[in-house]
């Protein structure tokens, strides 16, 4: 990455953070040296609101960053209404290009249809995005790239965690290492990590999968695939919310003969199971990004609990959007 990001005319860039990414767009907009365009947010008595930029945005190029989680008193459909409504007023105001920033892009795991007449939501999300003018939807390690790729007709750059979380784990991991996913679905996000975690610590480090079936919410299944006796298990997955399946491969992992236990997870939603469901003494550590805010409760989360800044990768992806640099090489290994 360029140091601090640093844009080639950041005049022309307009940088917002809504209230789900207030901080995180804060800490993304000093590493590219720009301050944060200052918008107005207000509510109503009766529930509705409004939104604004407060400065010209007319023939920039505008970039709204966005959590779209729910916590801290607003549901998923709170901020997503709110994003929606702000890029409208965006786009009325004459930007020239408007890009979506959603660190945690909700309804991403709603892909596909499992049951009859089954909403595909990611679609819908895609269509309401792109309905108020929204350009391009930069989003980061969602559940399904294929599906985030094909649900929009507009321009779309998936970003990955694995190399901030490897550069984490190098200096913490000791003895030999297997990469495991906690299902057979997941393979192909734990390859690429295997892959970068290879490439910077040296040695093999094979790859497992943990054998899970789910039929009416009810989740079975655990044998292992794969070697871990002795080994360090390095579970990877997108997210955790109950925590209920990163629990499971954690201790088919420990059948398994893991010495260690640790898990990777990009986006950690915590919902009020987790704490309490991943207190088993299963796993050692759990490592997430920053893409959501602190959800565990504060003793639980100074044990075993790492937070990875992703802010350096999101700040040089929005620099090399603005410039027309490649975003493929910030990527690669």
């Amino acid at each position: 990455m360029n140091a601090g990001g640093d844009c080639a005319d950041p005049a022309s860039l307009a940088l917002f953070g809504l209230e789900g990414a207030a901080d995180y767009a804060a800490r993304v907009a000093e590493r590219l040296g720009v301050p944060l365009a200052a918008h107005e947010h207000r509510e109503f008595e009766e529930g509705e609101h409004k939104s604004r930029p407060l400065e010209s945005v007319r023939g920039r190029d505008v970039y709204v960053l966005q959590g779209l989680y729910a916590g801290q008193g607003r549901s998923a459909n709170d901020r997503l209404c709110h994003l929606l409504f702000f890029l409208g007023a965006v786009r009325d105001a004459g930007a020239a290009r408007v890009t979506v920033v959603a660190p945690y892009l909700c309804y991403a795991r709603k892909d596909r249809r499992t049951k009859p007449r089954d909403p595909v939501t990611t679609r819908y999300v895609a269509a309401v995005l792109e309905a108020v003018g929204a350009d391009v939807v930069v989003a980061m390690d969602v559940h399904n790239l294929a599906a985030f790729q094909n649900a929009f007709r507009c321009r779309t750059e998936h970003l990955e965690a694995r190399l901030p979380f490897v550069e984490e784990l190098v200096g913490r991991l000791e003895g030999p290492i297997t990469v495991v996913s906690p299902d057979a679905g997941g393979m192909h996000r734990a390859e690429r990590f295997r892959e970068a975690l290879q490439a910077r610590a040296g040695g093999a480090v094979p790859l497992a999968f943990v054998e899970k079936h789910r039929s009416g919410g009810v989740v079975t299944g655990g044998a292992v695939v794969g070697e871990l006796s002795g080994r360090c298990a390095v579970l990877v997955d997108d997210l955790v919310s109950s925590g209920t399946t990163l629990a499971r491969a954690a201790r088919a992992c420990r059948a398994s003969g893991a010495g260690r236990v640790m898990a990777v997870v990009t986006h950690g939603l915590f919902d009020t199971r987790a704490g309490a469901v991943l207190a088993g003494g299963d796993l050692d550590q759990v490592v997430v990004a920053d893409t959501v805010p602190p959800r565990l409760p504060e003793a639980i989360a100074e044990r075993w609990l790492v937070r990875v800044d992703t802010t350096p990768l999101v700040a040089e992806a929005i620099a090399r959007l603005h410039d027309g640099g490649s975003l493929v090489e910030l990527l690669e290994v």
